[in-house]
């Protein structure tokens, strides 16, 4: 294979086809913004009314009636706390909480690698295009035995635009990656810190029925 020879047919199409690609990538970013925000907005929760659920669960109602409420919620929170309740000690319920974070992490992130991936790489897209909208333009100029023509300019005008575009496209899927991913981690964090106080009551039960010398309650081991 002519590897010159198939640079030079790509060159001959100008910057176009790179155009036409970027636009390509900034509409399945849109999709993937648009898909990840409906998630995140269907995911909330009060984490006050998650902790007022959980006091008065772990209180008033079985273990397993509360657990099963928990892992029913779309929420993160909700769920990596549920993977605890019922556990037969604090060490387990930490355990089961710790593995169900990693699950909502990946739940979270999904799709997230391609904004990524997209916010670095879409300007050196742009820039691939500014190169071959270059060679082509040089090309014309050379055919036109030096001189300026409005074919020459206009391919000059299409290979600075390739470069603006992949910058246009960079922009929002950094700035949406950031945000979806700092958003991730605050609910995290809470669910981090909801987890901790259930083992942080269930140590208390575990105290309490040692000091009145009867048999621990379940979950509280």
């Amino acid at each position: 294979m002519n590897i010159d020879g198939v640079f030079r047919s790509l060159t001959a199409l100008g910057a176009t086809w790179v155009l036409w690609l970027l636009v390509g990538l900034s509409v399945l970013a849109f999709a993937v913004m648009l898909e990840r925000l409906v998630f995140f907005l269907s995911t909330r929760i009060s984490a006050g009314e998650l902790r007022a659920q959980l006091s008065q669960g772990l209180t008033k109602q079985p273990c397993l009636e509360l657990k099963q409420r928990l892992v029913a919620s779309r929420s993160v929170e909700a769920r990596i706390v549920g993977a605890g309740v019922g556990a037969s000690c604090p060490a387990e319920a930490e355990e089961r909480m710790a593995a169900e974070a990693q699950l909502q992490r990946l739940r979270s992130e999904q799709y997230l690698a391609f904004l990524g991936t997209l916010g670095n790489n879409a300007p050196f897209i742009g820039l691939l295009g500014t190169v071959v909208g270059i060679i082509g333009a040089f090309g014309e100029l050379d055919a036109s035995g030096g001189q300026l023509t409005s074919g020459l300019m206009s391919e000059i005008g299409e290979a600075l635009v390739a470069t603006a575009v992949g910058l246009v496209v960079a922009l929002p899927a950094v700035a949406a990656y950031n945000a979806f991913q700092r958003t991730i981690q605050v609910r995290l964090n809470r669910g981090d810190a909801l987890g901790r106080e259930l083992i942080a009551q269930l140590h208390a039960a575990a105290h309490a029925a040692a000091r009145a010398g009867r048999p621990e309650p379940e979950g509280a081991e």
